[in-house]
């Protein structure tokens, strides 16, 4: 499994956010690790370097999500919560991805309770 480095992935986002309406007219572009499917999170479990590069990298698009929605920011939330809520999706929803996951926690962490939509 490739590894990307957190900090690379998070300038990566940080500057994908930044772009005005961006998201609003264009598909989002996730741009993190080559397998983002809940299996590969729950195969994370027994590996503590690698579960702690998802927890890096979901605590990096929540600090994006910061940067791009003043008005609406996430406040600090530990490690444990974020593995809690990602293991809980992954477990409703086996098929789907922990990328999904970390944009729900946004959502539901900034007040907004609903994906943003047009």
């Amino acid at each position: 499994m490739s590894r990307c480095h957190p900090l690379a992935n998070t300038v990566l986002l940080l500057a994908a956010l930044a772009t005005p309406n961006a998201h609003a007219a264009l598909p989002l572009k996730i741009v993190g690790f080559d397998d983002m499917s809940c299996r590969a999170w729950v195969a994370s479990r027994n590996d503590a370097e690698q579960r702690a590069v998802y927890v890096a990298w979901i605590r990096g698009v929540l600090t994006g999500h910061n940067y791009a929605n003043p008005g609406q920011q996430v406040s600090a939330i530990s490690s444990n919560t974020v593995e809690q809520h990602v293991d809980r999706h992954c477990s409703e929803k086996p098929q789907g991805s922990f990328s999904d996951a970390a944009l729900r926690l946004s959502d539901r962490l900034s007040g907004r309770n609903a994906p943003i939509t047009k």
